[in-house]
């Protein structure tokens, strides 16, 4: 019996290892793709478009955003080939009633939502605010999944994802208050990095519960197929058919075509493709909660990577509030595992020795 236990808890100490480095996978990885994210705004076209103009800046995001979810399904449908799991993602498909339908709700949370939101941070704010201003979806992720399907959140778990959005706040709150506004519009930039913080809060609550069932490999594959769908054959063509803009939607597709916009999409597709990997085998392991609160890391990421390639540094407060990030991260991480051995809630009727926090 003792050397079954033993077993048993090194087990789940090497299930809990591997969950967090792919979460910490997932935070280097999405850090890195706000550098392209951000750089395709400066090339042609958008850099010729007057994106002053609020409808024309909406129309390029959703444009942008469109490219990004087709070459993530792309680059993991590369990936599905090497593991050889195709198979097993279109059997995942074909159980639409049961599986999939999970996977196009979270694409509309996770895409047209939370993607299409960082973008517009992006292009009206910049990359770093757009990085920071999603910190809260952790908060959106861990409480959904508890009050859905009673994911525990321990005390200690709990104090960490608090002082990761402590860290948020100390970068949100001054760029809010010393951002010097260079549109009417700037509002825009802001709302959606709200956008960003829900969306991908609600996504990784969603799958969190579809993965019960479904390979992440598969599952995150799928998520992505439901987004490119989305705005691929439905919201750009309804764009293009009834709204009134002064730019066409195929005029900027081709210009995207035949510019340097396509390597930035490009490595941005492929930086997030493999951060979505990652991201999503980190819930099974870890938890939604965890695995979200140990992904905000990619603020700190996002930051030094922006850094590193404009040569332009944050101001004191970002540093602050990067620092009570990775504090907060500690605090989860050094959790001991015995604390973390359930991650699911038992039934109402069941009795347990764990209280949730």
């Amino acid at each position: 019996m003792a050397s079954s236990s033993a077993a048993r808890a090194a087990h789940h100490k090497h299930t809990l290892q591997w969950g967090y480095r792919w979460a910490l996978w997932a935070a280097i990885l999405w850090g890195a793709w706000y550098v392209p994210g951000t750089a395709v705004w400066h090339e042609s076209p958008f850099a010729s478009l007057d994106l002053s103009d609020p409808h024309v800046f909406l129309v390029c995001a959703a444009v942008i955003t469109a490219f990004n979810s087709a070459l993530v399904m792309l680059f993991q449908w590369v990936w599905l080939a090497a593991l050889g799991k195709l198979g097993d993602y279109f059997r995942t498909m074909g159980q639409f009633r049961k599986i999939s339908r999970w996977y196009f709700i979270a694409a509309i949370a996770g895409g047209l939502m939370a993607n299409f939101g960082s973008y517009l941070a992006m292009g009206y704010v910049g990359a770093v605010f757009a990085a920071v201003a999603g910190l809260l979806y952790p908060v959106v992720g861990a409480t959904v999944a508890k009050l859905w399907y009673n994911e525990r959140i321990s005390a200690r778990a709990a104090v960490g994802i608090l002082i990761i959005i402590g860290g948020g706040v100390a970068i949100y709150a001054p760029a809010l208050m010393t951002e010097s506004h260079t549109s009417s519009h700037q509002w825009i930039g802001y709302l959606g990095g709200a956008m960003a913080a829900i969306g991908w809060g609600l996504e990784g609550a969603i799958v969190g519960r579809a993965m019960d069932v479904t390979d992440p490999d598969c599952g995150v594959s799928i998520r992505y197929t439901a987004e490119a769908i989305f705005w691929v054959i439905f919201v750009l063509p309804a764009i293009a058919l009834f709204a009134h803009v002064p730019v066409p939607v195929m005029d900027i597709v081709s210009g995207i075509a035949h510019s340097k916009a396509l390597l930035w999409l490009a490595a941005g597709g492929l930086t997030f493709a493999f951060c979505a990997v990652a991201w999503y085998k980190s819930f099974p392991l870890i938890g939604v909660g965890r695995g979200q609160a140990l992904g905000a890391f990619y603020a700190m990421f996002a930051t030094l990577f922006t850094a590193l390639f404009t040569l332009q540094f944050p101001q004191w407060y970002f540093l602050i509030g990067l620092a009570l990030v990775i504090f907060g991260g500690f605090v989860m991480v050094s959790e001991s595992s015995e604390n973390m051995e359930v991650i699911r809630g038992a039934a109402p009727a069941a009795t347990t020795t764990e209280t949730p926090a």
